[in-house]
């Protein structure tokens, strides 16, 4: 049974967590809708700020082994993709899909988000995108948008169901979600914390009551008594299970049986992306995830739908330019892109490369964005499900200038 709480709520029970809270695997809905067509789009949100320029390394730009004295040597166990890229090595099993055209990249893409580099305001603007946050309680998500402009589009059917909605397909039009396991541990300091709380937050306390209540309904017992560092022990504990149990093929197999029936859009995350420090080891673990996710959802779709469909995989904002004092990277602003799945025109890397030269760089620390990463994703729906170009610039993304198509899809 899933526990989700509000992202608000979630924040003020994880700040011991550290900014990597935001990519925690025990936040994992899915959402799913049904849309008219046989085209089929997922998107998924790489939470934490993937390092765009690990994932497809600029091997050909001079400048870029000075800038990364450790993480550009790790970059000989790297995969050659053109004579100017190449890809990082955890993600080798994708390599076949490359070879058939069912692999791309966008370069040096990103949000219209600068400056402040919070991982949950980054992750609000991608899944809302928009220029701004809205207020809490008026944003919506930018899938949930186009979804009143698709003919026939339906509500699929819920399975288990958290509280929160992904923001990317929160709105007006109805949509289904799901979530794998998540148990529910407090300690008596975390329960008096939430009574606190719940004092001045009826959302809250809405919330919580719901979750204790999910939490027991599947035979397990709600653990209250526990000392802090136990409590911590028991989420890391809970987050290593998570890892292990593959759950991100959990939600990659039931993403895949509802795309083969009447669901066309599905929206899921992929967390761990926060690598600060010894990123030469850290990013492994969450690409050979993702790579699985992506194999995973190849082989369950079965031929026919998965050359039916395109996968998008979005991240809130790359990262420095510059590896820091311990072997990691900090969050950053252009990153990169990675789109998978048989309607992809794949086998191409995708956007303008900006160069890293220090004059190059925006605010001479991060990969200048050459395109905004929303026109990607409005040029991927407009050629899944045919709409006017018109209605991604007016409404889905009101405002976006698309530019002229890059032929995405096949």
């Amino acid at each position: 049974m899933s526990v989700i709480l509000p992202r608000r709520g979630f924040l003020k029970l994880s700040a011991a967590i550290g900014c990597s809270a935001a990519a925690s695997p025990l936040l994992t809905p899915v959402s799913l809708a049904s849309a008219p067509g046989e085209r089929r789009l997922i998107v998924i949100i790489l939470r934490g700020g993937m390092d765009g320029l690990d994932v497809l390394r600029p091997m050909g730009d001079r400048d870029f082994a000075s800038h990364r004295p450790n993480l550009a040597a790790s970059g000989r166990d790297g995969l050659r993709l053109t004579e100017f890229h190449g890809m990082h090595a955890a993600l080798k099993d994708l390599r076949p899909l490359w070879a058939d055209g069912d692999l791309a990249f966008v370069q040096a893409t990103s949000t219209p988000y600068r400056d402040k580099r919070s991982h949950f305001d980054g992750q609000d603007l991608l899944e809302a995108g928009t220029i701004d946050l809205a207020p809490m309680g008026r944003r919506t998500g930018w899938l949930n948008r186009m979804l009143p402009h698709l003919p026939g589009a339906e509500e699929r059917t819920a399975f288990a169901l958290g509280r929160e909605d992904m923001l990317l397909l929160t709105g007006e039009t109805p949509v289904s979600n799901w979530s794998p396991e998540v148990d529910l541990t407090l300690s008596s300091q975390g329960l008096r914390l939430l009574e606190l709380m719940m004092q001045s937050d009826p959302e809250m306390a809405a919330s919580m009551a719901e979750a204790i209540a999910l939490a027991g309904s599947d035979g397990d017992s709600v653990t209250f008594e526990m000392s802090e560092d136990a409590m911590m022990d028991e989420m890391m504990a809970d987050a290593k299970e998570a890892r292990k149990g593959k759950t991100h093929l959990k939600i990659a197999d039931f993403a895949a049986e509802q795309l083969r029936g009447e669901s066309r859009i599905a929206s899921f995350s992929v967390g761990g992306w926060d690598t600060h420090a010894n990123q030469q080891r850290a990013l492994n673990g969450p690409l050979e995830r993702l790579s699985e996710v992506i194999l995973r959802l190849k082989d369950q779709l079965g031929a026919r739908v998965w050359d039916q469909t395109s996968v998008l995989c979005m991240t809130e904002f790359g990262r420095t330019v510059r590896e820091n004092g311990t072997k990691g990277t900090d969050h950053g602003t252009g990153g990169t892109m990675i789109m998978a799945g048989g309607a992809i025109r794949g086998g191409r890397i995708y956007g303008e490369w900006p160069g890293l030269a220090e004059a190059d760089l925006y605010q001479r620390r991060d990969v200048m964005p050459t395109s905004d990463v929303r026109a990607w994703a409005a040029w991927a729906m407009h050629d899944s499900f045919g709409l006017p170009k018109s209605v991604f610039e007016n409404q889905v993304f009101a405002g976006l200038d698309m530019g002229s198509s890059p032929n995405l899809l096949l």
